[in-house]
């Protein structure tokens, strides 16, 4: 079913928030084989598909994400508050409104700021004790909402109290606490599945998971429907593929793995070698204390790990439209644009550069062809 509106896209800028919320349930899609698909600015801001208790039975969790908050609680009033006055158009009209398709409806909100008093029940997990659809809290808080909004219901005919069973309130203070955790969650997952992250390589990925959430916020649901939904099947592919590079990386001989991707991508061995020998002299140079103060070292090589990152990533979800020659030839450039960024004057680091970046890919952490399995 196409979406009653795409304003997300339309005005997309600054999500970052709301891409760190969308990693998190992509961390979760790797958890959890429930998750099945989770869409970016189609029928909500975030809209998962779970199944219901490993059936066959589908659930659609609508997730609501308030990244731009006044620096107070939330309260009743601001949940149910309508725009001029218009029927339909609060937070929690909005919300339970998404309660028409054949899927079973469960519903979130996501914000930076806590709740008042009389909303903390929904912070607590559905079904759990506190929650109660026969106790105090769930029924001052359906006359509070009943009173503001009388007789609201969804097209399935569900209310306030159904919205009140099925909504949880996921309180998230700040973008930087969430990248944290995610961090967290995904080092914890490698190491459960045998292959442990370190701190590098995690980034990495998490920085592809960001850009391609961002992607698929970005895309329009015609004429790029499937970019705008992220499969189970299509992340435990990348996620399979990450630990493939890194297994292989750390059992191939230095160098091996980078004269490979070099080959896998197309260039020509003239190409290969002179990066060979880059990466050697690189090696050398960073071994060397005198040859550069320790802290521009230091910056030089994280700025490079960066742009590989951001480069790969945009690489492999599509803004970057290359072959892996082409590709290549986009990453030395960058490595001279940052040379060129040095103050006047000051002594050329472009071999250093391309030494780094030539070591980063030896070390699995760049390719440069378009690799999809």
């Amino acid at each position: 079913m196409e979406p009653d509106e795409e304003g997300g896209p339309i005005a997309r800028s600054g999500f970052n928030y709301q891409d760190e919320i969308v990693v998190w349930f992509l961390i979760e899609m790797l958890e959890s084989p429930s998750l099945l698909k989770v869409h970016c600015e189609t029928h909500d801001d975030i809209l998962l598909l779970r199944a219901k208790d490993g059936s066959a039975v589908r659930m659609a969790e609508f997730v609501q994400v308030k990244a731009s908050e006044p620096n107070k609680l939330w309260s009743v009033a601001n949940l149910c508050s309508r725009k001029n006055s218009k029927p339909g158009s609060s937070i929690f009209e909005i919300s339970l409104g998404r309660d028409k398709h054949r899927e079973e409806s469960r519903f979130r909100i996501v914000t930076l700021r806590d709740v008042v008093t009389e909303l903390k029940m929904l912070t607590f997990p559905c079904g759990a004790p506190g929650r109660e659809t026969d106790g105090k809290r769930f029924m001052t808080l359906h006359s509070a909402i009943e009173r503001r909004v009388p007789n609201f219901k969804s097209l399935k005919g569900n209310g306030v109290a159904y919205w009140l069973e099925n909504c949880f309130w996921d309180e998230r203070h700040s973008e930087e606490a969430v990248r944290r955790h995610n961090l967290i969650r995904l080092i914890r997952l490698s190491s459960k599945v045998g292959q442990p992250m370190l701190l590098e390589p995690a980034e990495g990925f998490l920085e592809h998971l960001r850009l391609l959430a961002k992607a698929a916020g970005a895309a329009k649901w015609v004429p790029d429907r499937n970019n705008k939904i992220i499969t189970r099947e299509v992340l435990r592919e990348l996620w399979d593929l990450r630990k493939r590079e890194l297994a292989e990386g750390a059992l191939a001989p230095s160098g091996e793995k980078l004269q490979q991707k070099m080959i896998e991508a197309g260039l020509p061995d003239e190409l290969v070698s002179l990066a060979l020998d880059m990466r050697r002299d690189y090696g050398a140079v960073a071994r060397t204390s005198r040859y550069m103060e320790l802290d521009e070292e230091e910056r030089l090589q994280s700025r490079v790990k960066s742009e590989a990152v951001s480069l790969r990533a945009h690489f492999v979800a599509g803004e970057i439209d290359l072959d892996g020659v082409g590709f290549h030839s986009l990453c030395v450039d960058r490595m001279d644009a940052i040379n060129a960024e040095r103050p006047r004057g000051s002594e050329d680091r472009s071999a250093f550069l391309k030494g780094c970046m030539y070591d980063i890919a030896d070390r699995c952490f760049l390719r440069f062809a378009r690799h999809t399995r």
